[in-house]
């Protein structure tokens, strides 16, 4: 099913919202600074990074969870894979003994921190996540969109493209909805790809972006 990018950042944000209050590490705190530590990346270079992390760095544990979404462009709606955090994947090292290396691999711009203070994310989070995304290569996050009965929603592809309407009802089992066109005066439903449409503010970001 699709993915679009308003259903991406609704979903993003609902980790966000579920991230455990942060425990503080320093590099002169003398108790124990293994962790997981959130590692800031170069821009769309978080899978690089994170491979570059367990083979040059030496660490056993990094973790960079991915979605697949459609978004709509100009040539027609397109598939994306990204991290579900740009610029950041989660790793497991000691924060004293392991920072320098961790610092210096490729693709890599340093760790999260708060002055000289390195937030620790729980282990109840990461295994949440590593639920959520499998860390198979090839499993990547697909989730179904958002649109339901009564949006308003704007066809882009197809004779009835830059139509706006509204979703009138979801078919179920398939991934199409009907929606509402004015004919002749009159009212009637037509069948379309729910691929083929967008939200208006999606519609309106995108072309500020262009």
């Amino acid at each position: 099913m699709d993915f679009d990018s308003f259903s991406c950042r609704a979903y993003r944000c609902q980790f966000l919202l579920r991230l455990p209050p942060k425990n503080l590490m320093s590099l002169s705190d003398e108790t124990f600074t293994e962790g997981w530590y959130c590692v800031r990346t170069k821009p769309k270079s978080e899978h690089l990074a994170a491979r570059n992390l367990k083979a040059f760095a030496n660490l056993d544990e990094v973790f960079c969870p991915r979605i697949r979404y459609e978004k709509s462009t100009r040539r027609g709606k397109v598939w994306f894979v990204e991290a579900l955090f740009p610029g950041y994947v989660f790793a497991k090292f000691d924060l004293r003994e392991d920072l320098r290396a961790v610092n210096a691999a490729s693709g890599v711009t340093g760790v999260l921190r708060f002055s000289d203070k390195y937030p620790v994310i729980g282990d109840a989070y990461i295994c949440e996540l590593k639920e959520e995304f499998p860390e198979e290569e090839k499993a990547i996050r697909i989730i179904e969109p958002t649109i339901e009965a009564g949006d308003d929603v704007i066809v882009t592809e197809g004779p009835m493209a830059g139509l706006q309407t509204v979703v009138t009802r979801l078919i179920s089992g398939q991934d199409r909805v009907a929606v509402l066109l004015d004919w002749l005066g009159q009212e009637r439903e037509a069948v379309v790809s729910m691929r083929s449409l967008t939200r208006p503010g999606e519609i309106r970001r995108e072309i500020r972006g262009n």
